[in-house]
């Protein structure tokens, strides 16, 4: 008898939705649309003992508003444009949880996070791809000239944001949650580089900067995001703990002190070492 759900789950690297669009089309809206159905029933089940308490929060992107170009930001009345296969799946499957909302009354809300990291993030995401390559060895993939604008949470954050919606959150209502570190793409990776250099030298002592190798730019890459944050903190309460050089910092270091499951996740699969280059098929 839950008294919550929360919807984590989605198909997330860009780079694979280009390649092959329908698991995203299968996972973030099929997926999405048939959680909300058995959710629904669930809550009318409820209906007539504690139905009022019940709530469904589905976790969404900054993707989904599509680039920022000047010096703005997005909130939560900005519109959607999506850019990539992901982004427009994960803004279906925020139009359909709206939808159940206007049409059944379901007590659902939305978050809108900006790009997470941290502990257990799978390879293929940029900051373990650069922890691991940089670890290995290997080139420092990153794309065009570095200069992309990221928005970046830590993921505990993240988490504790997604309970105060959760216990807090006005049913029907969207939360958009950033914690204000835009960074160039460049710009992580060189702090990366210099944390591995100091908190795992190699035996020559070779700066890892020496080797980002800039490669052809992914189709349709959104330039910036960033987040207004504002109405999750003076409605709910909420703040981030970690700045982004501590969380960078605790990031790097336990990808260094679990080289045992990045070896497992790297056996599971080569896709962290895919680079979307040039335009889709």
């Amino acid at each position: 008898q839950p008294m919550a759900v929360v919807n984590f789950a989605a198909q997330t690297h860009v780079d694979r939705s280009i390649d092959s669009p329908w698991a995203f089309v299968n996972t973030n809206l099929v997926g999405t649309f048939t959680l909300l159905q058995v959710a629904l029933d669930h809550w009318r089940d409820l209906a007539a003992t504690s139905g009022g308490a019940f709530r469904f929060l589905h976790v969404s992107t900054d993707e989904v508003f599509g680039t920022l170009e000047g010096s703005g930001t997005f909130n939560e009345m900005s519109p959607y444009a999506p850019s990539s296969p992901y982004a427009a799946t994960k803004a279906g499957a925020d139009h359909l949880v709206r939808a159940w909302t206007r049409t059944y009354g379901f007590p659902a809300l939305i978050t809108n996070a900006s790009n997470n990291y941290g502990p257990f993030q799978f390879p293929e995401k940029l900051i373990p791809l650069i922890i691991e390559h940089a670890i290995s060895g290997h080139e420092l993939p990153v794309y065009g000239h570095g200069r992309h604008v990221r928005d970046w949470i830590y993921v505990d954050d993240h988490c504790r944001a997604l309970l105060r919606v959760l216990e807090r959150g006005i049913a029907g209502e969207t939360y958009v949650v950033g914690a204000s570190n835009e960074r160039q793409n460049i710009d992580v990776v060189n702090a990366i580089c210099d944390l591995v250099d100091e908190l795992h030298p190699d035996a020559a002592r070779r700066p890892r900067r020496n080797r980002i190798a800039f490669v052809p730019d992914r189709a349709g890459h959104d330039f910036r995001y960033a987040l207004d944050a504002s109405r999750i903190r003076k409605e709910l309460g909420w703040a981030p703990q970690l700045t982004f050089a501590d969380g960078l910092r605790q990031t790097v270091q336990w990808y260094l002190d679990n080289q045992e499951w990045c070896r497992h996740m790297r056996s599971r699969s080569d896709e962290h070492s895919r680079v979307a280059n040039g335009p889709p098929p």
